[in-house]
């Protein structure tokens, strides 16, 4: 009957929990071989003697007739089974290496095929022929002795066609036949997944008296190996073992296998008859840490590959003793596709013919204590959905129609641009909606906003939903709780194309200790760092990379160069730099070591983070890097090569999260006005600092969510009070040195915190709703601060230059106002008032420069449809030549009730 395949859970007990043969020398196979090489000794002599005329007689007995060598099987391509499934779609072809197998008559082909990767070139053998072939050879095979291999009339001897090239050896066979298959050495590590070299023994290799065939098929009946011009059966060694010598003077070309199961036969390739897929190149680059598109060289690739369709599996496991591939085209049983290593890099490679995209696979490793482990690829593109975990092979299809944003989106740099940002939890946005739908509906909502960027927290395959993806398991795919990576490009690509851009969340500081993921991946510490100090976060129960290894580094730098190249992605905001940055971060004395200097300073984590902005930044032009750092680390957003007073070279992002400014202006605000003069300086403080990083101000999802309340709820007062606050809170926001971000439903004063389980409370914004207005002209304003925002240059473009600053009214304490002046680059001023006291004030006199003739106010957050009383300064305002706050000259205003305006020249 034909065996039942076993599931990912319950795999079938093969490998190293299957039945061990016996020494060959213990059965009836090993005395039929000894009586073999004693016979094959004798004969060597008399077969030397010959006379032409009787190899010539013996040459023609060989030769069978054409007919008897035409398959009997079943149709190529026709049929389906365990390692049969046939890509279903169009992979792209690749260059290298070539389609072309080298001649196996060269002494430098051996083994695997290669040389320069840990393989040792065998010496050549003289076999009884005269004809000189290279020896079998490879790690654990054992090269025969050209004395004591016959040439064995086998069944797959006696059924040889001619064929072009494919002369039988013109050689008497032993009365005895010769064993060549797979010696007990071999096949032990073969079935216990710990051979390193399984391209050195199965597949075609030249011995003395022809080509030896051996596959490892578990499951098999039979197994026939088919040419265009030939069929031969190979023999049963057990184990799901087949061999066969053939009299040929040379491996063929290509040649196929036709498997016969119980019910059912396929005709496949040979998967160990390929040369490595991967260049040496590559490997060379791997082996240095600096291959910047490590995507194209690990992980699952469909491609052709010397002229056949299928997938090349890479995975970097240095410490594994053995690598096998299982999914869904062996029905998860790895036994028949151990990988070979490729010598020093710690790669382990294998060229899977006719398996292609949308199969499920994982790596199943054999750890230094003989364990066994299934996991994950760390460099899949494609995941299944949570909570599944394997690994989907893919390829992408899609077609970008992003070229002018990208042309034109390095024109300016970040920092002297307008920048605001709408910070989005995509699959909480609109919970139940797929990247493609909302590729229908979140391009024109942001673009209706006026916002010139959104946020995503991170899109990275995530085991756990309720970490909103901070603890990623797959660095290179989108999730696939909302679509393929195909479809999240779709969605980057739809809001390119409505003058979006687009940042991600990228969390290179720690990951989960899932076991079927990247923790301990090989059987040791690998990814993470080997000393547990530093390896295990003290506040989320994850672990951290080992910045220090290259190889890790590598993984990382390229991660983000692949997010910016492959998804179009604008920018990165790197989260928890600070946790990197400090050996001591959350940890008491004596739980951490310090750095070589004696110092706090996690070096590794500097280095690792200066070489993927100067990669990011090097490589595509337009894109901003932004580190979410709450210390006052020196040279965040200062080039790498400038050395600080501190005696480091900056670590080279392009933006930094102003975190200071965000709690000192948040506690501020939610104190009752009547006591805001005693915390006046919490919010003039960030101007001590504003110029020393190029800052964002961010309103995040963190300050929404765990008891801190929305940013209409942290207002004090009633209703009306709270919200005219929040609405003041946000022209001062909008006005200060920086840049914006505003989580989603922040923009239309939510009452309730995020919940990532249903979002942001659209039913606000229902016209039955009461209180619709209310919120509405939340939302109408935040429009217009993202409209005057981009058209008054004062705004952004000396965003990080002093003289683009100045306070008018920096000490109005006991009145509860700011007011200070914004200059472009022409020194053209826009002036700024924030209000927060519940009271009208009026004439309220400012210092202003004397050579504006008038004043014109252009946004006022107390308008009545935003919800305010709609008091303000609808005429343009003049100035007296009555000097103020140190100015020649002075308007006087009207200041609403707890509002912000702003005033630019008439």
């Amino acid at each position: 009957m034909t065996p039942r395949p076993p599931s990912e859970d319950s795999p079938k007990k093969t490998g190293a929990n299957a039945k061990k043969p016996a020494a060959a020398d213990k059965t009836a196979a090993g005395k039929q071989a000894a009586a073999a090489r004693k016979t094959a000794g004798k004969k060597a002599a008399a077969t030397a003697k010959r006379s032409a005329e009787e190899r010539a007689s013996v040459k023609k007995a060989a030769k069978t007739p054409k007919a008897a060598g035409k398959k009997t099987g079943p149709k190529r391509d026709a049929v389906t089974g365990p390692g049969a499934t046939q890509p279903t779609t169009t992979e792209p072809d690749v260059t290298q290496p070539t389609s072309t197998e080298p001649d196996v008559t060269d002494p430098a082909v051996i083994g695997t095929g290669v040389t320069g990767v840990g393989i040792t070139e065998p010496d050549v053998t003289v076999t009884g022929t005269g004809v000189t072939e290279p020896g079998l050879t490879g790690a654990g095979v054992t090269e025969p002795d050209a004395a004591e291999v016959g040439v064995a009339q086998t069944p797959a001897a006696a059924t040889a066609g001619s064929g072009a090239g494919l002369s039988p050896l013109p050689a008497d066979p032993p009365e005895a036949p010769g064993f060549v298959g797979v010696e007990s050495g071999d096949r032990e590590r073969l079935l216990g997944g710990t051979h390193h070299d399984p391209h050195g023994v199965l597949g075609a290799h030249p011995v003395p008296g022809g080509v030896a065939f051996r596959t490892l098929r578990p499951y098999a009946l039979k197994v026939a190996l088919v040419t265009d011009d030939l069929r031969a059966e190979l023999d049963d060694d057990g184990d799901g073992f087949f061999s066969g010598l053939l009299p040929l003077r040379e491996v063929p070309e290509s040649y196929r296998l036709v498997v016969t199961y119980e019910g059912s036969a396929l005709e496949t390739e040979d998967a160990y008859r390929f040369l490595p897929a991967i260049g040496e190149f590559d490997l060379h680059l791997l082996g240095e840490g600096r291959h910047e598109q490590l995507w194209k060289a690990l992980g699952a690739e469909p491609m052709v590959h010397q002229g056949v369709r299928g997938t090349r599996f890479t995975v970097w496991a240095p410490n594994a003793r053995g690598v096998r591939v299982a999914g869904s085209f062996n029905y998860w049983d790895a036994t028949g596709y151990p990988m070979r290593s490729l010598g020093s890099t710690g790669v382990w490679e294998l060229f899977v013919p006719a398996v292609g995209e949308g199969e499920l696979y994982k790596f199943e490793i054999t750890r230094p204590d003989g364990s066994k482990t299934l996991r994950a690829d760390p460099m899949a593109r494609r995941t299944e959905i949570p909570p599944n975990t394997s690994s989907i092979i893919d390829a992408s299809h899609h077609e970008w129609q992003d070229e002018a944003w990208l042309s034109a989106r390095a024109l300016r740099p970040a920092h002297e641009a307008p920048f605001s940002v709408y910070e989005i939890h995509l699959a909480s946005w609109r919970p139940g909606l797929t990247y493609r739908q909302l590729a229908e509906q979140l391009p024109a909502y942001v673009a209706d906003l006026g916002f010139t960027h959104v946020e995503l927290m991170p899109v990275a395959e995530h085991p756990f939903g309720g970490s909103w993806g901070y603890q990623v398991t797959g660095f290179y795919a989108p999730t696939a709780r909302m679509g393929t990576p195909d479809d999240f490009k779709y969605l980057v690509d739809a809001l390119h194309r409505a003058g979006i851009g687009v940042l991600m969340d990228w969390v290179p500081a720690h990951f989960p200790r899932d076991d079927w993921a990247l923790a301990e991946f090989d059987g040791r510490p690998l990814y993470e760092h080997e000393d547990p100090l530093r390896a295990a976060h003290p506040d989320w129960g994850t672990l951290e990379f080992d910045y220090g290894r290259r190889e890790v580094r590598n993984f990382l730098v390229a991660n983000a160069v692949y997010w910016c190249e492959e998804f179009h992605i604008d920018g990165l905001r790197v989260d928890a730099v600070a946790s990197m940055l400090y050996l001591d971060y959350s940890r008491e004395a004596g739980q951490w070591t310090p750095n070589e200097h004696g110092g706090r300073e996690n070096l590794d984590a500097v280095a690792f983070l200066q070489e993927m902005n100067a990669t990011v930044y090097r490589r595509n032009p337009g894109v901003v890097t932004i580190a979410e750092e709450s210390t006052a680390w020196d040279g965040v957003t200062r080039a790498t090569h400038h050395i600080g007073p501190g005696g480091f070279g900056g670590l080279g992002f392009g933006l930094k999260w102003n975190m200071g400014w965000m709690h000192d202006s948040l506690d501020y605000v939610q104190h009752d006005p009547i006591h805001r003069s005693f915390h006046h300086n919490e919010m003039t403080f960030s101007m001590v600092y504003a110029y020393s990083e190029n800052y964002v101000l961010p309103i995040s999802h963190d300050e929404v969510v765990h008891g801190k309340r929305s940013l209409v709820s942290k207002m004090p007062g009633d209703w009306w009070q709270q919200r005219a606050t929040d609405r003041a809170y946000l022209g001062f926001m909008w006005a200060h040195p920086g840049k914006q971000l505003l989580f989603m439903g922040q923009e239309f004063a939510q009452g309730a915190e995020w919940s990532e389980a249903h979002g942001p409370d659209w039913w606000l914004l229902d016209p039955a709703y009461g209180a619709e207005p209310d919120h509405r002209g939340v939302r109408d304003l935040v429009r217009d601060l993202n409209t005057v925002y981009r058209h008054e240059a004062a705004l952004w473009e000396r965003d990080t230059e002093p003289s683009g600053f100045a306070w008018v009214a920096g000490d109005a304490a006991e009145d509860n106002v700011f007011a200070f002046l914004r200059y472009d680059a022409d020194g053209s001023p826009l002036l700024a008032v924030s209000h927060f006291s519940p009271v009208v004030r009026h004439e309220y006199r400012l210092g202003v420069p004397d050579d504006v003739p008038a004043w014109h106010e252009v946004l006022n957050t107390d308008l009545a449809r935003y919800g305010g009383s709609d008091v303000g300064n609808p005429d343009p305002v003049k100035p007296e030549p009555q000097p103020t706050h140190g100015r020649p000259a002075s308007i006087r205003l009207t200041l609403p009730p707890l509002a912000t305006i702003w005033l630019r020249p008439a």
